[in-house]
């Protein structure tokens, strides 16, 4: 009898950075990648020091000024390097190519993007520039966690809530200018009956006290930690009110109302929460007036036709089923990696995506 050897798995190192801005998505969406690839490939995680989200019951290495990404791809030697790190530089990654056999990234703005073998764009800006053909743009990417999953299209069947509509204020883990605190200010003069809730991230580096303080001068406004099944309270809401990262397209994942302030300038070039996907954006968060904010608040909850149209135009993206997609690419770059492997010779390249 012919022993049946058993050919070894191959490996995949996931590195995710935090990044300004984009709060706990990208972890969370390597923490899905990496449990739905655990039985077919060798996962191992590749994180900075002081993160303490890489998930449980995977191998961990950790970089710092003495150990660097590439000092660590070169020990690990892996198949493929899943990265979700922000814009990269194009140096950078053509070190790692000379280590690595395949390059897939997420949502990289920088010309390191350009050397990697595949970039899943999954925020997206308009630009009348042709997207190089290695990069899949747009929202089909996306991956919604399996508690937004839960609550898919939730908007559908939900009643608004009397006599207490509910706006629920969140701007991620972090918010670094502090918008919270300037939405919050302005909701403190909306005239309508209305059940506030704030929700403030666990790195929320600002005076929660200070947000205590304006929630004691309106009734039914209440200052709450961001709990780990945040879904559970977004759909509790009658609207939302949220930064233009990852959240508008969680939220559209339920089909809630939405009205999106940019944190920043790479917030505001973002073109996925805008109107004809059901969102009121109002662009800079620092610069918003009063008023506009207080009527972008309002009109949903006091006209059905404008929720409605709202919670059908999110709904009909049907989003957030992109992990087929990103692990069917994943499992393909490892079968035909771009480089050579320990002197074998790359295969041709297939446009599979």
């Amino acid at each position: 009898m012919i022993p049946i050897v058993e050919q070894p798995k191959k490996k995949v190192a996931i590195y995710v950075a935090e990044t300004d801005g984009k709060g706990t998505y990208p972890a969370r969406r390597a923490n899905i990648i990496a449990h739905a690839l655990a039985d077919t490939v060798d996962i191992i995680f590749i994180s900075e020091k002081d993160v303490t989200d890489t998930p449980k019951g995977f191998p961990t290495v950790t970089i710092d000024r003495k150990l660097t990404l590439v000092q660590a791809l070169t020990t690990v030697k892996p198949d493929l390097l899943l990265r979700d790190s922000g814009s990269t530089q194009r140096e950078d990654v053509d070190k790692i190519k000379r280590i690595v056999p395949s390059i897939i990234h997420f949502d990289d703005f920088g010309d390191g993007g350009l050397s990697a073998d595949l970039v899943f764009q999954t925020l997206y800006t308009d630009s009348n520039d042709q997207a190089p053909d290695h990069y899949v743009v747009g929202m089909a990417s996306f991956i919604a966690d399996e508690q937004f999953a839960a609550f898919k299209h939730i908007g559908l069947q939900k009643r608004p809530t009397r006599p207490l509509p509910h706006l629920v204020i969140s701007f991620g883990d972090e918010d670094p200018g502090n918008l919270t605190y300037r939405a919050l200010r302005h909701m403190l003069q909306l005239q309508i009956p209305l059940k506030v809730t704030v929700l403030v991230g666990k790195n929320y580096k600002h005076d929660v006290s200070e947000l205590r303080m304006m929630a004691l001068g309106r009734r039914n406004t209440f200052i709450q930690e961001q709990p780990d099944h945040v879904a559970e309270v977004l759909a509790t809401a009658d609207i939302v009110l949220c930064a233009s990262g990852y959240m508008p397209y969680e939220i559209a994942v339920m089909g809630i109302p939405c009205v999106v302030l940019a944190q920043n300038d790479f917030e505001i070039s973002l073109s996925f929460p805008k109107e004809q996907h059901g969102f009121i954006h109002l662009g800079a968060g620092r610069k918003v007036k009063q008023s506009s904010l207080l009527n972008a608040v309002m009109e949903p909850l006091l006209h059905e036709a404008l929720r409605k149209k709202a919670i059908e135009r999110q709904v009909a993206l049907n989003l957030g089923d992109g992990k087929d997609t990103v692990c069917e690419a994943i499992l393909y770059f490892l079968e035909y990696p771009k480089r050579p492997v320990q002197g074998e010779t790359g295969k041709e390249e297939i446009d599979v995506i």
